[in-house]
């Protein structure tokens, strides 16, 4: 019998099937479409299929992770993912895994200075500007919470589409109705004025959330299509909650 290899190499599809759990939205297209950005470099076999090693598995993880909870645009990854030099500082505690995203072990429960905003959104002066300027971010004192990565890094790439600052505001009107129809939703709950009932509310106000945004993907994927236009269904990473397959939670 021959030896076995000394390194575990895995397919794509045993890839996908140790990260699904984690990251439903995940799929071939969207790693091999990583690897074309050059995120991620797989082995390849002598016939040509990919082979992910432990390491490769783990930058993938890191990846996902800071596309979804971070809303980092894959520029900003892809720094963040550039090894140090050989013998430079902070080098040996490489096997742990890719730095963690700007901003994550921010003081003040994740709060930004502004130049760290910035960097993180991968975001101008001027862009930063006119997002506040429409109300689209706001800031506590000199800096910013974690909520204020999304918004940005969502803006930066609807700009890159022509979508200007300005045009958001309709975005952000229809937040605030929803937020609105949550908090009448929890109200009387919230009433009751025990710390049970506040814990209780906040779980029914998120999974009302999670339920509107997946309500909000599925009503403009059905207007994508009876417009015609083709495509791979909606990714909607970052809501921070997979609703359950029926019904709500107890």
């Amino acid at each position: 019998m021959s030896a076995q290899p000394a390194r575990a190499y895995l397919g794509i599809g045993e890839v996908l099937a140790r990260l699904r759990a984690e990251f439903p939205d995940v799929s071939v297209s969207k790693i091999r479409f990583l690897e074309s950005e050059g995120l991620i470099e797989p082995a390849r076999s002598p016939s040509g299929y990919r082979r992910f090693d432990a390491a490769d598995v783990e930058r993938l993880r890191y990846i996902l992770t800071a596309q979804r909870d971070h809303y980092l645009p894959l520029r900003v990854i892809k720094e963040r993912l550039v090894p140090p030099p050989p013998g430079a500082a902070g080098s040996s505690d490489d096997a742990a895994g890719p730095p963690a995203p700007a901003g994550a072990g921010a003081p003040g429960g994740g709060s930004l200075s502004r130049r760290q905003l910035l960097d993180a959104a991968g975001i101008d002066e001027q862009q930063l500007a006119e997002l506040e300027t429409f109300g689209l971010i706001r800031r506590v004192g000199r800096t910013y919470g974690r909520d204020a990565v999304g918004v940005a890094s969502a803006a930066a790439v609807l700009g890159r589409h022509g979508v200007e600052a300005r045009h958001l505001r309709a975005v952000r009107a229809a937040a605030e109705r929803e937020i609105s129809l949550i908090e009448q939703v929890v109200a009387p709950t919230l009433r009751q004025r025990n710390p049970e009932a506040r814990e209780q509310a906040g779980r029914t106000a998120r999974e009302i959330a999670a339920w509107t945004m997946r309500l909000h993907g599925a009503l403009i994927e059905a207007a994508l299509a009876e417009a015609g236009f083709p495509g791979d269904s909606l990714a909607l990473p970052g809501t921070g909650y997979d609703p359950p397959a029926g019904g709500t939670s107890a």
